[in-house]
This record gives structure tokens, C-alpha cells and sequence, in this order.
């Protein structure tokens, strides 16, 4: 846990009491503040009050006397599409309302690091997709090579539950645009922006209020070392912008997954091969063709953000490179579980909406598709330039009948549930298919999380091919 720093003898009211929520309540209370602590589940007041938090109902204006700041969770809005009442209650009573970024920044860095002979490093990772592959794949490669490491943010721990620093330690925070938009106070040493695609608009009011909370980390985090994809036009504005502003050095590592980039200090992947060129010649090359727990396209863009995080701590190519090639994948992101008779099957069940189906589906060429789950807006239709990678779509939940017209000629069945859908497509394919769980669609129809529907889905192999 990291102690809060800068509240000791205040109180500090905490709204949302999940992970992260429950998370600044203990950290909080290490650093010498008063927690005081609402959710408006009662359950998640239970599990604080267990705990020995005070709870107290925020609505009440009497709730919030000599009440310093207000800490509030990710999910819980705090402007569009409109403000939590007990946000505005905040407003009204003069206090700074913040977050469990915001707090970690303010006290990670403390005195003892003064007596280490390598300061602790902190690597930040944003963007629309990828975010969560990049940081694992960070993590496993420091590991890896043997540097301390610690991984958080909105994948594994919450940042005030992760271990204070140690000597060289580096630190790898997930970071969503809910977490970074209300952070008061943002110091990576190097911040990734990946990409971006609409999403969370409701949240942001458009999508240029979206790119303003990832601009954040960059413009007023001030990172050492800005990595940038800039497949999309905003990558291409923040990294121009972070340039300019830079007094001389490498402040900014351009990224691309299939086109060559020139100019300045760059890392790309095309046609399967990562190239590192800098000040006009090419630094290293990589085969990642054959590295299994990186699949497709945007997993080569993934791999070319952590190899320039790496290169940003000085880590040797070769080093990377053999890392990188160890990396497993992360679970229910285009993770190869099985594979029978030249049959892959591969769980990628965090594809949850049509652009990230996509990148699934264009990581393979031969593709028995298992689709479906609670629609979103725009169902596949998007999807229609790939649907010529498909052999047949096995269709699953309340999507089925809509997909199902979506697809048109495309050999399809509606099969209901993952199970059916796994035992028909495997006993169907051919050596050189892949089974692909790619859902384009939220899981909430028939499961309780995206992370359930994979596990179905590799229960449901593990049953076909008589592992299970």
C-alpha cells in the first residue's frame, strides 16, 4: 500500500467503493487521514463498513463540515453527461474533488528515494485499444530481463494497493480516460498514447472532450518521453505538439503498425517485421511473425510501443526482442488457448465492440467466427470489408438475428450459446482455421463479464477436444 500523502488530520470523503475506491479509503487512512465513505450500492457500504470505515451519506450538506477533498472513482461521472449529485455537493462546499491518480502521483516519489541509487521509474499507457496487452507485455518484458516491476491502474491492482518503490523499480499504470481527466496531479516519466477510436462519447461530450482527457497525461503530465502512435490524426497533433514544445533530445518516439515513418526517432511494424530507425537510419529490426502471444496487426503496434518504452530505459534490442518472444498473451485477448490437428482456437472475448473484432479478425486469414452477445450501436456492419476471412459465423446471444442480416451470404448459423457454438465449429474446421471467439458485442445478455464469456469459451475447448 503507499500511504497518502498531504491530508494527515483531514477528512476526505471517498464515493464509489469498488477496487480503486476501497483502495484510496486504505491508503488514505495509512497516510493519517479520516476516511469518510459512501456508495449508493449498499452492498459496497457493507464491505467498507466491515472494514471500519465510517460511512456517511454524502447527499446530506451536513455530510460534508470540515470535509478537505472528495475522492471519486473511475465510473462515476463527474461532468458529462451530467455531474454526480455528490460531485456537485463537493462544488457547492469548497472541496477539491480528485482521484486515485491523482493521489498516487502525490505521494509515490518520497524522501527514502533520495538514498537509492536508481530512482524508480513510472510508465503511463492510454489509448482506445491495446492499453491493457501494452502494459502486461511491459511488465513480463522488465520481469523478464530482471528489472522490479509492478503493474496497475485499471488492470490488475488499484495504484494506492500496489508495494511502495524500490531501488530501479519501474511502475506500469493502465490508464483510462476516466482516470486521467480528474487526476489533479499527473508525473509519468514516460507516457504511451496508443491510438484513439470513438468511445465512451456519452462520458466525454464528443469526441474531442475524449482526446482532451488522454491529452491530459501528455500536456500536463510532462513526461521525459512521449510515445505516440499516429496512425490516426490526434496522435499526429500530439506528437507535433510535444515536439515543439521539447528543448532538444528524442522527447517524442513515433509509432505505427503499416506504414514506414521517417524522421526524428521512430519504431514500426510492417508486414510482420518491427524497425527501430533513428536520425535517419535504422537502429534494429524484429521478426514477430512467429510470436504467438502477439497475433495480428495490432498486436504489432502493441509490441512497437513496449520496444520504444523499453529503448526509453535503455534496454539493448536483443534484450527486447527476446523478451517480447516470451511473452504468453493476455488472457481473453486474442490468446491462442488450444490448438488440434492445425486447428487453432483463440479466446478473444474483450473484443466487446465492432473495431476491436476487426483487428481480431484481421490477424488471421481462415476464420470460424463465434459472435454475438448484448448489441451496440452500429452492430458489424463496419465489419463487412473482412467478412471474405470468414468460413462460416457461429452467432450467440441477443446479436444472433441481427448479425445474422448483418453477415448475408456469409455461411452462418445461429447457434444461441458458446457452447453450441464451440462443439459445431470445431467439429467443422479444417487444419489452418481458427476458431475465434470475437464477440463484437458486451457479454451482459449472458454473463456477468467479458472475462466469463472467455472462460465458457475455453471450457467449452478444453470439453471439445477432451482436456475438460
Amino acid at each position: 500500500m503507499i500511504p497518502v500523502r498531504g491530508y494527515d488530520g483531514h477528512k476526505v470523503a471517498v464515493l464509489g467503493l469498488g477496487r480503486s475506491g476501497l483502495a484510496a479509503a486504505r491508503a488514505l487512512r495509512a497516510g493519517g487521514a479520516e476516511a469518510l465513505c459512501w456508495d449508493d450500492g449498499a452492498d459496497a457500504r457493507t464491505r467498507a463498513e466491515r472494514e471500519g470505515f465510517g460511512i456517511v451519506d454524502l447527499a446530506r450538506d451536513a455530510a460534508w463540515e470540515g470535509v478537505t477533498a472528495l475522492i471519486v472513482s473511475p465510473g462515476i461521472p463527474h461532468l458529462y453527461p451530467a455531474p454526480h449529485p455528490i460531485v456537485a455537493k463537493a462544488w457547492a462546499h469548497g472541496a477539491v474533488v480528485d482521484n486515485d491518480i491523482g493521489l498516487f502521483f502525490r505521494s509515490f516519489a518520497t524522501e527514502d528515494w533520495n538514498l537509492m541509487e536508481r530512482p524508480p521509474r513510472v510508465i503511463c499507457v492510454t489509448g482506445s485499444n491495446g492499453k491493457s496487452t501494452v502494459t502486461a507485455l511491459l511488465n513480463h518484458c522488465l520481469q523478464a530481463l530482471g528489472v522490479p516491476a509492478q503493474m496497475g491502474g485499471n488492470i490488475g491492482r488499484g495504484v494506492l494497493d500496489l508495494e511502495p518503490a524500490r531501488d530501479g523499480e519501474v511502475v506500469v499504470l493502465e490508464l483510462s480516460s476516466y482516470q486521467i481527466e480528474l487526476a489533479r496531479s499527473l508525473a509519468p516519466d514516460i507516457a504511451l498514447f496508443l491510438n484513439l477510436t470513438p468511445d465512451h462519447l456519452d462520458r466525454h461530450g464528443g469526441m474531442g472532450g475524449y482526446f482532451a482527457a488522454k491529452r491530459r497525461l501528455f500536456a500536463e503530465g510532462g513526461p521525459e518521453r512521449a510515445i505516440i502512435g499516429v496512425d490516426e490524426v490526434e496522435g499526429q497533433y500530439l506528437a507535433a505538439e510535444m515536439r515543439q514544445e521539447a528543448e532538444g533530445g528524442d522527447p517524442v518516439i513515433r509509432i505505427s503498425s503499416g506504414q514506414k515513418l521517417s524522421g526524428g526517432w521512430s519504431v514500426f511494424a510492417r508486414k510482420g517485421f518491427l524497425a527501430e530507425w533513428r536520425k535517419g537510419r535504422q537502429m534494429a529490426s524484429i521478426d514477430l511473425r512467429e510470436m504467438e502471444g502477439l497475433p495480428g496487426a495490432h498486436n504489432h503496434q502493441n509490441a512497437c510501443a513496449a520496444y520504444a518504452a523499453l529503448r526509453s530505459l535503455a534496454v539493448a534490442p536483443r534484450k527486447i526482442e527476446g523478451a517480447l518472444a516470451t511473452y504468453p498473451g493476455l488472457p481473453h485477448r486474442c490468446q491462442v488457448v488450444a490448438e488440434r490437428d492445425g486447428v487453432r482456437f483463440v479466446n478473444d472475448s474483450k473484443a466487446t465492440n465492432a473495431d476491436a473484432a476487426e483487428k481480431a479478425l484481421l490477424a488471421f486469414l481462415r476464420v470460424r467466427w463465434i459472435a454475438g452477445g448484448q448489441p451496440k450501436a452500429g452492430g458489424i456492419d463496419a465489419l463487412a470489408p473482412h467478412f471474405g476471412r470468414v468460413a462460416k459465423a457461429y452467432l450467440i446471444g441477443e446479436a444472433a438475428e441481427g448479425f445474422a442480416v448483418a453477415l448475408g451470404e456469409v455461411p452462418h448459423e445461429i447457434s444461441g450459446t458458446v457452447e453450441a457454438a464451440v462443439a459445431t465449429a470445431a467439429a467443422e474446421a479444417e487444419a489452418g482455421d481458427v476458431v475465434l471467439l470475437a464477440p463484437a458485442a458486451a457479454s451482459f445478455d449472458q454473463f456477468a463479464s467479458f472475462e466469463a464469456r472467455g472462460d465458457a469459451f475455453e471450457a467449452a475447448v478444453a470439453r471439445e477436444l477432451g482436456d475438460g
